[in-house]
């Protein structure tokens, strides 16, 4: 593998530090930029140990601290949203694009504008701004790589590029902590609850989304897209084990399907080394240990966001941007306890109903919308309070 030029867009969040993890090696890798939000301390630290040529943090409060924490280093740094856009346009082989929310999304229009690889771990790329960012790809003969490991294992299963082949894809989910819980049950649950996912190591908006199974309805928008399917055919199954991340199936009837330990190293590492491949200290899959895999069907009345993900899809226009901005802010009301769990669904549902699906033309109708929602979703949540 020929030495690589990567920056990191999202470094100091949970995909962020695991990539980061990987990049130990400057034979291999040389990084351009790490961007971070505003913890300067770690930013600074991942910067030094990995001889980037450049920190930038978001929060503009956050700048001193990164300047002293890099005094003598040689390491340039700037700080704001403009900067953060400048740091992702910069040459690099491959960018992890893993800033979450609609924040992300000026930097990851910036580094597909570039025409290079871009390993995509920020869902809010593909279903607020789906549209837009296809376009801008396609003019700029860049190259998405899924990051999530869902889409990850879908693409790797499509290796041999057949796609007129495909029938339908299954995306799996592990059901959340909540997967055999009643509906009472889910009603009463607190934030602490319902972080404690019981596979996956993620962060607390991620961790919401896999519990109401919001995560796994986004995924469903962002692989029509993605991988250029009908809604019909993307199917999720609940598979609690986490072991088969993604399956294809054939008009053959042949089934093949991508299967790892639980650990967001590897599909990290897939896109990071493609068309190649590279080593990882993940855990090995031992499937005699594990003894047996065991597959279900979502409960829709339970799990109302995958209803509400494919109403958004087909909809279509703003449809999936209101939803996705709509549940961020009702997953921060649920954690700062002014709502319930079940309440999160309900929320983005109230807005859709609001706001309907009006067409966007650029990023800026898309963030434009997304502020609308977000702003409407507040509205919901306050009257309710």
């Amino acid at each position: 593998m020929e030495l690589r030029s990567v920056t990191v867009l999202g470094s100091t969040g949970s995909v962020g530090t695991q990539t980061v993890s990987l990049l130990h090696a400057p034979e291999r890798f040389r990084v351009r930029a790490l961007v971070g939000g505003r913890n300067a301390a770690l930013l600074a630290e991942q910067a030094r140990a990995l001889r980037a040529e450049l920190a930038v943090v978001n929060d503009e409060g956050a700048y001193p601290a990164l300047k002293d924490a890099l005094v003598g280093s040689g390491i340039g740094c700037a700080a704001g949203p403009e900067a953060v856009v400048d740091a992702a346009a910069m040459d690099a082989d491959w960018t992890m694009a893993a800033i979450t929310g609609a924040a992300g999304l000026p930097a990851t229009l910036a580094a597909i504008r570039r025409g290079r690889a871009v390993a995509l771990a920020n869902k809010e790329a593909l279903v607020s701004a789906g549209d837009v960012m296809l376009r801008a790809v396609q003019a700029a003969g860049a190259q998405l790589l899924p990051v999530d490991s869902e889409h990850n294992a879908i693409f790797q299963s499509l290796a041999d590029g057949n796609r007129d082949a495909v029938e339908r894809i299954v995306l799996t989910a592990s059901g959340g902590p909540f997967r055999n819980a009643s509906v009472e049950e889910m009603a009463a649950a607190t934030p602490e609850a319902a972080l404690r996912h019981p596979v996956w190591s993620m962060g607390a908006k991620i961790s919401i989304d896999s519990a109401t199974l919001m995560n796994k309805g986004l995924e469903l928008i962002e692989a029509v897209r993605l991988f250029a399917l009908a809604p019909e055919q993307v199917d999720i199954l609940v598979h609690p084990q986490s072991v088969i991340h993604g399956m294809v199936c054939y008009r053959d009837g042949s089934v093949l399907a991508q299967l790892g330990s639980p650990d967001m190293r590897v599909p990290i590492a897939h896109t990071l080394a493609w068309p190649e491949r590279m080593a990882t200290v993940a855990p090995r899959l031992d499937l005699a240990q594990l003894g047996r895999l065991e597959f279900a069907p979502p409960d829709p009345a339970r799990f109302p966001a995958l209803r509400l993900a494919r109403e958004a899809l087909q909809a279509g226009g703003g449809g999936p941007t209101i939803l996705s901005a709509a549940n961020e802010v009702a997953v921060e009301a649920f954690l700062a306890r002014r709502i319930g769990f079940l309440d999160i669904a309900a929320t983005a549902e109230r807005v859709l109903a609001r706001l309907g699906a009006p067409a966007l033309d650029d990023l800026d109708t898309v963030i434009a919308l997304d502020q609308a929602a977000r702003r409407a979703a507040a509205q919901i949540i306050a009257r309710a309070a």
